[in-house]
């Protein structure tokens, strides 16, 4: 991510981003709306226009839309500041300083090492093999945040940095950009394939049962995803390779290479030592925490604090870690405008006239009509749980009442519950974490993003459709 330097204004986007919220703010709210929700709706806006025409870097920007909301009276300042104190955003600040300690202590770069020794020939087959990885430890880590930042995140980091792929030297194309591109869209296939692969995932579960009286086990929730998941982590890769390529793309002499470098680190040094040990307890809590009382964001600070302890990080690690600081400030800026135009009924007033516009038409087009909505509207959340809390049940209903079976659409909205993440840098957990190593900047984030969207949707429902038929869900 390059950012302008200093406080250097672009005034011409700086005007075009305060025009929209002007223009949005002074329209009449709709009927049944808010004033204040509609005044943070034009905000929001100015805050997304300007991420991407960035006339300031993202967290001067959040500063300035906190100031407007705060001064402007839209939220008190307390509302204001409360993304600060959410727990997912500081899961993903942690996860950040973790991936520090992978690579202070050269870990990462000796795993780094690992695997391009058994994967090293090309860069695609080393896309696939940390895929892999990650639907391995899916089951078992509730947090795609946790296990895409805390473990995926470090190994793509090391990786990139071993073949020379840095973003502050301008070579982010060379390995670091594909590599982070797939492991962030892989994360989110394999967060839906499993009911335990994403902490929101059991509350879809609640959700599907209180709205539909759709009882789903681990077993059917892996059952009815296991086919379009596994043609999802084949097709994505690939299309990610032909439409953002590395640089590098054959590594015959990579696994030789690897050997050697493996060979000159010798054996485990101290802190590498330290540093497994500490992670081994955070990949537990991650894993059996919640028996404990012990949740990911609790988890991740023991490690941290353990980290600390033993010498790993210092405090100037912490505080040099630019991208963490940045990363917390404009994620909890959006993260709050989100859960407030939701308190205040706008993303309510929403799906009502999204149901009104459906009402009538054949199930299988309400269906997919309402599916899209639900994926695309992620685009004004900055939390897939948010996203899933303010509409689920709403479409959901809204489903079964066009008469779709029960089964079927509680299953696709779960799916794409996980898959909407894929649009924007703030969408989901992990994109914060991948897009703030700076490899990917936003505008090329979103457009890769959107291509990979419309080609999980279709494997989902197409795919998806055809296995769910067989398994007799419609």
């Amino acid at each position: 991510m390059k950012e302008i330097s200093g406080s250097t204004i672009k005034w011409v986007p700086f005007f075009i981003t305060v025009a929209f919220g002007i223009i949005i703010w002074f329209i009449p709210a709709p009927t049944g709306v808010k004033e204040s929700a509609w005044h943070l709706f034009a905000v929001f806006v100015a805050t997304i226009v300007g991420f991407i025409s960035k006339p300031l870097p993202m967290g001067a920007i959040s500063i300035i839309a906190m100031t407007v909301i705060a001064v402007t009276n839209t939220l008190t300042i307390e509302e204001t500041l409360s993304g600060f104190g959410n727990s997912t955003i500081w899961l993903i600040v942690i996860a950040f300083f973790i991936s520090r300690g992978f690579i202070k202590t050269g870990l990462g770069e000796r795993i780094a090492y690992v695997f391009v020794r058994l994967f090293g020939k090309k860069t695609l087959s080393l896309s696939y093999s940390l895929l892999i990885s990650d639907l391995i430890l899916a089951p078992a880590i509730p947090s795609n945040t946790a296990r895409a930042g805390g473990v995926i995140f470090p190994i793509i980091q090391s990786l990139s940095r071993t073949f020379g792929s840095k973003p502050e030297d301008g070579t982010e194309r060379k390995m670091g950009a594909f590599l982070l591109t797939v492991g962030f869209q892989g994360n989110l296939i394999t967060s839906a394939m499993f009911m335990t692969a994403m902490a929101a995932n059991p509350l879809i579960v609640k959700l599907a049962s209180d709205t539909a009286g759709v009882t789903i086990t681990w077993f059917g929730w892996a059952t009815a995803m296991i086919v379009p998941g596994l043609v999802a982590l084949i097709v994505v890769p690939f299309i990610i390779y032909k439409i953002f390529p590395p640089e590098i793309k054959q590594t015959p002499e990579a696994s030789r290479i690897a050997k050697e470098k493996l060979d000159e680190f010798g054996q485990l040094k101290s802190s590498e030592k330290r540093m497994i040990a500490v992670f081994i307890v955070v990949l537990g809590l991650w894993i059996g925490g919640d028996s404990l009382g012990i949740g990911a964001t609790t988890a991740a600070l023991i490690g941290l604090s353990l980290l600390l302890l033993l010498e790993v990080l210092t405090w100037s690690d912490i505080k040099n870690e630019q991208g963490a600081w940045d990363t917390l400030v404009w994620f909890a800026t959006l993260f709050m405008m989100a859960t407030y135009m939701n308190k205040l009924g706008l993303i309510p007033w929403f799906s009502k006239e999204v149901s009104l516009f459906v009402s009538g038409y054949n199930w299988m087009f309400a269906v997919l009509i309402l599916a899209l909505v639900y994926f695309y509207s992620h685009y004004f959340f900055a939390s897939s749980t948010a996203h899933i809390s303010a509409m689920y049940a709403a479409f959901l209903s809204v489903m079964l009442q066009a008469g779709a079976p029960a089964m079927l659409a509680v299953i696709l909205l779960a799916a794409f519950s996980n898959l909407f993440g894929a649009t924007t840098h703030y969408g989901s957990g992990p994109a914060p974490v991948f897009f703030g190593a700076g490899y990917i900047e936003q505008k090329k984030w979103w457009t890769v993003g959107f291509i990979v969207s419309t080609i999980t949707i279709l494997i989902f429902v197409i795919i998806g459709g055809l296995w769910w038929k067989l398994l007799g869900y419609w």
